[in-house]
C-alpha cells in the first residue's frame, strides 16, 4: 500500500474551485497581451481593453478543462521515455534560474559562469533519482538577451535528460524551439516526443504579462508542455490564510489553462506553482516554511481533484550553506511531496529563497529523493507468510545475513544511499578520514564530473546546436560564445 497525505477534503476543494471560478467571472484576469485578450474575446470572454481585463465565464473554463490532457510523457535527447505525468507518479528535477552558485571549494556565493553550468549538467547526468535537468542557473558571462536560450543550449549539448526551462522574453522562444527541433529532427517529431517543459508564471494577483501569456500560447501551438507556476504570497500578495492563497492559486492557474487550451485544445500542462508565505519579520518568502510546503501539497490536491498532472516548487531550502537547515527543509519537503503524489517536484539543489544553486547540495538531495522513493514504495509482504520457517532458521543459525530470504529481498527492501550519506560507525568513519558532509559532497561532485559520459547526440546535431546558438550570440553583440571544455 502506498502511503498518502491529504490536507483538503473534497468538499473544501469544491468550494475553493467555486470561489476561483467566481473570481475569474466577476473580477477577471488582468492580461497585458492584446493578442491573448483578442483570443479570449473570440471565444466568449468579456474583455475590457481599457483595464486589460478578461472575464472568464464558467462555460469557457469548463471547455478548457475538458480538452486538457489528464497526463503526458516526456522524453530524453535520445527519444527514450523518462517521465509519465499521471496519477501519483513522482519525478524530481533541480530548481531553476538561480542567479548565484555556492562555490564548493571556497564556500562563497558568486555569480555562475558557463563552466559552472557545464559542471552542473555533468553532475545531473549521473544522479539516478533526478529525472530531468533544469536550466538551473543563469551564466553571467553571456548577455541577458540570450541567457534563456544559452542555458537550454548547454543542457542539450552536454546532457541527455529532458529539461525544465522557460523564457523571460518573447523572442527567446523561437531560438529555444529551434534548438529542440535540431535535437529531434523535425517539429512533428518534437510534438510526438516532448523534450522540455516550459515554466510560465502568472503574476499575483491573477495577472499575466505580455511575455508570459505569449509563452503560453507559443508553447501550446508548438506542442511543448507547460507548467503553470502561480506564486501567491500569503499575507502580502495573497490572503494570509492558506485556503485563501489556494483559491488565488486556483484562479491564476485556471486562467492560464484557458489561454493554453484556446491556443490549441489538448496542449499538455502541469497544474504547478511556487507559492510561499511572507515572513513579515524579515520581508522574505521562505520556501522551507511548513506552511509553504502545505500550500504546495494543497495546490496539488486541487489539480488532482480536476484530474490533472501536478507540479510544485518544494524540496529546497532557504539556508545559505549546506548545513542542517538545508537538510531538514529539503528532506521534509521531498517527503511531503512524495506522500502528496506531486508529479513533478522542482527544487533539489536550491538554497537562499530559490536564488542559489549548489552542486554539493544537489548530490545530497539526490539521496533525499531516493529515500522519498523508498517511502512511497510502502510495505508489502515478500515471502513472509508463513513466518515460522524463517524464524526457525534464525533460531538455528543465530543470524539471517546469508539466508535465501535475505539475499532474495535485500535490495528490494532496503535502499542503500551513496557515499554522501554517512552510515559507518565512528571507528570506521575515522579510519576513512572522518570527512564532513561538505567534504563527502565535494568528493561526490568530483567523482560524477570525472565519470561523465558525453551525450549520445550526433556530432552533426551538436554542431547544428552550436551554429544556431552562435548566430544568436552574434545578434546579441558577441563575437563568439564563451569557451567550453571538450
Amino acid at each position: 500500500m502506498r502511503p498518502k497525505l491529504r490536507l483538503l477534503e473534497d468538499a473544501l476543494i469544491t468550494r475553493i474551485l467555486d470561489e476561483a471560478r467566481t473570481l475569474l467571472d466577476e473580477l477577471g484576469a488582468e492580461i497585458h497581451n492584446p493578442g491573448v485578450l483578442s483570443l479570449l474575446g473570440d471565444h466568449g470572454a468579456r474583455v475590457d481593453l481599457a483595464s486589460s481585463r478578461a472575464f472568464l465565464p464558467g462555460a469557457l473554463i469548463d471547455r478548457a478543462l475538458a480538452s486538457t490532457p489528464r497526463g503526458f510523457r516526456l522524453y530524453d535527447v535520445a527519444g527514450r521515455e523518462t517521465h509519465c505525468f499521471e496519477g501519483d507518479r513522482l519525478h524530481f528535477t533541480p530548481g531553476s534560474a538561480a542567479i548565484t552558485v555556492l562555490d564548493g571549494e571556497t564556500g562563497q556565493i558568486r555569480p555562475p559562469v558557463t563552466a559552472d553550468y557545464i559542471r552542473y549538467v555533468k553532475v545531473v547526468s549521473g544522479l539516478p533519482h533526478i529525472a530531468a535537468q533544469s536550466t538551473a542557473m543563469i551564466p553571467s558571462d553571456v548577455p541577458s538577451r540570450i541567457s534563456d536560450s544559452y542555458r537550454l543550449f548547454l543542457s542539450l549539448l552536454y546532457g541527455e535528460k529532458p529539461v525544465v526551462t522557460g523564457a523571460f522574453t518573447i523572442e527567446a522562444f523561437d531560438v529555444m524551439r529551434d534548438l529542440q527541433v535540431i535535437v529531434r529532427g523535425s517539429a512533428e517529431a518534437l510534438a510526438a516526443r516532448p523534450l522540455t517543459i516550459f515554466s510560465c508564471c502568472p503574476t499575483a494577483p491573477i495577472k499575466w504579462s505580455d511575455v508570459t501569456s505569449q509563452n503560453v500560447v507559443d508553447c501550446a501551438r508548438a506542442s511543448i508542455p507547460v507548467e503553470f507556476i502561480s506564486m501567491p504570497l500569503s499575507g502580502f500578495m495573497a490572503p494570509v490564510t492558506l485556503v485563501g492563497s489556494v483559491i488565488q492559486h486556483a484562479a491564476e492557474t485556471l486562467s492560464g489553462l484557458v489561454i493554453s487550451q484556446l491556443a490549441r485544445p489538448g496542449a499538455p500542462v502541469l497544474w504547478g506553482g511556487s507559492p510561499a508565505i511572507f515572513d513579515v519579520r524579515y520581508e522574505t518568502t521562505p520556501m522551507g516554511a511548513v506552511e509553504t510546503m502545505m500550500l504546495d501539497c494543497a495546490n496539488s490536491e486541487v489539480g488532482k481533484f480536476l484530474g490533472l498532472p501536478t507540479q510544485g516548487y518544494i524540496a529546497l531550502s532557504d539556508a545559505k550553506l549546506l548545513d542542517a537547515q538545508a537538510g531538514y527543509e529539503t528532506a521534509m519537503g521531498a517527503t511531503l511531496a512524495a506522500l502528496s503524489g506531486i508529479n513533478s517536484v522542482s527544487g533539489p539543489g536550491m538554497l537562499d529563497f530559490e536564488s542559489c544553486q549548489s552542486l554539493e547540495k544537489l548530490v545530497l538531495d539526490n539521496e533525499i529523493c531516493g529515500q522519498a522513493f523508498r517511502l512511497i514504495a510502502g510495505i508489502e509482504p515478500r515471502d513472509d507468510f508463513p513466518a515460522r520457517p524463517i524464524f526457525e532458521e534464525l533460531l538455528r543459525e543465530k543470524h539471517l545475513l546469508i539466508a535465501k530470504h535475505t539475499r532474495r529481498h535485500l535490495r528490494h527492501e532496503i535502499a542503500f544511499p551513496g557515499p554522501v550519506v554517512d552510515r559507518a560507525n565512528r571507528a570506521r568513519w575515522q579510519e576513512e578520514g572522518g570527512r564532513t558532509l561538505g567534504e563527502r559532497a565535494r568528493a561526490e561532485v568530483s567523482r560524477l564530473t570525472g565519470a561523465y559520459t558525453p551525450s549520445s547526440l550526433s556530432e552533426q546535431g551538436k554542431a547544428a546546436l552550436v551554429d544556431r546558438m552562435q548566430a544568436e550570440a552574434r545578434a546579441a553583440g558577441m563575437d563568439r560564445l564563451p569557451e567550453r571544455d571538450a
